[in-house]
């Protein structure tokens, strides 16, 4: 039997690159590639009853342009669901919001960010040694767009990554629960999307918007966090 990954969709992308692009489980799928030899189920965290955590062998939680901190309903099942999900060690990686809501059922806090938003292609700076990290520099390229940020970490959580606006760009939660602020799933031609989508704000806000797009580049570094996932946080069922 294949094992099987969760992806909890909690979000869609801006229109412009969802119809380039698709959803945020396709980019999570074509990112992964070959690295994931099972088999993918999806689950709307909005609508959907959530499935048992031991059903499967792996979750991957999207972003979303929802804010943890407006506690809609839908939000607060989630965080039940979450916690159980920690009880059952089934290995999980939030993306964006999926890591924010995940500080945030764990006893953390999610906060807009005082630093303000970050977009675009951003330097990610590792502050330790992890599986997550395999393969990658003490300092890569990631691709971002948030407006908040985990402000405080739960209880033995250990923050992995910062950034020049967030010091919590990647974080333990758990020996089998991560999550990163920024987007693993995105590629140059996403985030620009997402800069085009929002010029006028980001102009309003002060950024310089063609210099942000001059500077967005391609992210495989930070894309291999997905792939470090589950080659090495997600056990084989063969495995002892």
């Amino acid at each position: 039997m294949k094992r099987k990954l969760l992806i909890a969709r909690t979000g869609e992308p801006v229109p412009s690159v969802a119809a380039r692009r698709g959803s945020f489980d396709r980019m999570i799928i074509e990112t992964l590639g070959a690295a994931w030899d099972g088999d993918y189920v999806v689950y709307d965290a909005r609508s959907d009853t959530p499935p048992d955590p031991t059903s499967v062998d792996a979750i991957v939680i999207t972003g979303s342009a929802a804010n943890v901190p407006s506690r809609e309903p839908w939000m607060l099942a989630m965080e039940a669901w979450l916690r159980a999900v920690i009880v059952a060690k089934t290995p999980t990686f939030g993306l964006c919001f999926g890591h924010q809501i995940l500080a945030h059922a764990l006893g953390g806090e999610t906060v807009k960010n005082p630093r303000g938003r970050e977009i675009g292609t951003i330097v990610i700076e590792r502050l330790a040694d992890d599986p997550l990290f395999d393969g990658l520099p003490a300092r890569f390229s990631a691709q971002a767009t948030h407006i908040d940020t985990v402000g405080r970490l739960p209880e033995g959580a250990v923050a992995l990554a910062r950034s020049s606006r967030d010091d919590h760009q990647a974080i333990r939660f758990s020996p089998t629960c991560y999550g990163v602020q920024f987007h693993p799933e995105f590629d140059a031609d996403v985030i620009r999307g997402y800069v085009e989508t929002r010029r006028e704000i980001l102009a309003n806000e002060g950024f310089g918007v063609d210099a942000m797009l001059d500077g967005i580049e391609d992210t495989a570094l930070a894309s291999r966090t997905l792939a470090n996932f589950v080659r090495h946080l997600v056990p084989r069922r063969d495995a002892p």
